[in-house]
């Protein structure tokens, strides 16, 4: 018992800390889109851990990363979203069958409610700019994105899994 919570906790910090790398200094910024892997790390954690312990950890993430390396004055209203993102790909994919359609649901949930509207809500409220004007760049960044993350989830998150249900990682 010892020895498991022992593990899932190298792994949950192993996976805070790659998705803080991943989010602060391997993401492309153009323009109009952010290209990014720091999905990965939550999804992760997501099929390994559930729910509860995925959305803690991307929360985690979120204030580790925005005290450390943050450009901005932290924003709670971020870390919220970064909790629901974990929870949404803990409550689709943990324990769950591997199916093409729970990571396409996961990641169009995050994608439109948590990224499109609540992301855009919390840029709003920061710069005062107009949501309605905010919003077609986040479109357009979350429709660019959608099958980059489905198929990189559904290609390299599960072999991880997979890889660790095996033993052979730690």
């Amino acid at each position: 018992m010892i020895r498991s919570r022992v593990k899932r906790m190298v792994i949950m910090g192993i996976l805070i800390a790659l998705q803080i790398v991943l989010s602060r200094f391997l993401s492309i910024n153009t323009p109009i889109v952010r290209i990014g892997f720091s999905f990965l790390p939550i999804a992760i954690a997501g099929i390994m851990f559930g729910p509860l312990y995925t959305g803690v950890g991307s929360a985690i993430s979120d204030i580790l990363g925005a005290v450390l390396f943050g450009s901005a004055p932290y924003f709670p209203g971020f870390t919220l979203s970064a909790f629901l993102s974990g929870l949404v790909y803990g409550i689709f994919l943990y324990k769950k069958p591997k199916k093409l359609w729970r990571v396409c649901c996961a990641v169009a949930i995050i994608n439109i409610f948590i990224s499109i509207l609540l992301g855009t809500y919390w840029f709003y409220m920061i710069t005062g700019k107009g949501y309605l004007a905010l919003l077609p760049n986040k479109i357009v960044q979350n429709v660019a994105m959608f099958p980059v993350k489905v198929i990189t989830i559904w290609l390299i998150a599960y072999r991880v899994v997979d890889t660790q249900s095996d033993n052979t990682l730690i």
